[in-house]
């Protein structure tokens, strides 16, 4: 906790001309009694793109500082042109007040100030030369930029914390890096086996598809020429089996006309059906023949 809190601050001639004082209402509370006083510093930035052109406009020690709200008045002289660019004189800057407790800043406030000519001809079509007396200064009073650090005051006991916390029950768990290594091993070897796994499968398809191949090649006319004799001796079965069928046929009508009919009409009959079937025969040959 601060002992010293900053509960205001009141930019008092603003604006004002870029060469007057620069004076601020400075209201602060003091908790506890100090043994030595506070030392509170302004600041000019003279460039925004380096710190070398900075200027500490004021300084002031107060104290001895009594317990309760204190307030005083700060005055700090305008900024040394010399040592500001000459492009860097108009435009906005940044003032900072600061106070600190033997040489340790415990409190920062920024200001950002905008530096312009009091006519809008010469805002306008500016000179080449800046004309000072006619540049004022208007300080953003209304948006401060508070910045708090915590210090150590006259007691130990109001030192910050240098280093985090001892926590015995962390140092106890065992060191995290050796079991992530030996996680990762794990998880290479996983990778590794894996990769292997897939490889060996991988083979074991080529393989099978490659003795596939071999098979299925010579096999096939085989198949076909299976289906072909089996389709052939279907055809030839079903063909005999027919022909039989036929004669027997022929047979019967043949001993029906001999018995029906007498002498040699029935003999020539016999003849006659005889070739007819022998031409079937033939005609069942041939076809199987064909197929």
């Amino acid at each position: 906790m601060s002992v010293v809190s900053l509960l205001g601050v009141k930019v008092l001639n603003n604006p004002a001309a870029f060469d007057a004082k620069y004076q601020f209402e400075i209201t602060f509370e003091c908790l506890e009694p100090l043994q030595k006083d506070l030392e509170w510093k302004l600041t000019y930035v003279g460039s925004a793109t380096s710190s070398e052109h900075d200027q500490e406009l004021d300084s002031l020690l107060v104290g001895p500082i009594p317990v309760g709200v204190n307030k005083f008045i700060f005055e700090a002289d305008s900024p040394d042109l010399k040592r500001i660019p000459t492009s860097e004189i108009l435009g906005v800057t940044v003032i900072l007040l600061s106070c600190s407790y033997d040489d340790r800043e415990f409190v920062r406030v920024g200001y950002y100030v905008n530096n312009e000519y009091d006519t809008e001809e010469m805002n306008d079509d500016p000179p080449a030369k800046p004309v000072i007396e006619r540049v004022r200064r208007h300080v953003l009073a209304e948006k401060p930029r508070v910045t708090r650090f915590a210090i150590k005051w006259d007691s130990e006991d109001s030192a910050p914390a240098e280093f985090p916390p001892e926590q015995p029950e962390a140092d106890a768990v065992g060191d995290d890096g050796t079991a992530y290594g030996a996680e990762e091993a794990e998880l290479e070897a996983a990778e590794a086996e894996a990769e292997g796994a897939d490889g060996v499968q991988e083979d074991a398809e080529d393989e099978e598809m490659a003795g596939a191949e071999d098979t299925a090649g010579p096999s096939a006319p085989k198949a076909e020429d299976e289906e072909s004799d089996a389709g052939s001796e279907d055809l030839e079965a079903e063909s005999s089996g027919s022909e039989e069928e036929d004669i027997e046929e022929e047979e019967g009508e043949g001993d029906a006309d001999e018995d029906m009919e007498m002498g040699e009409e029935g003999e020539a009959a016999a003849q006659t059906e005889a070739g007819k079937g022998k031409q079937i025969q033939g005609q069942h040959q041939s076809e199987v023949m064909v197929h």
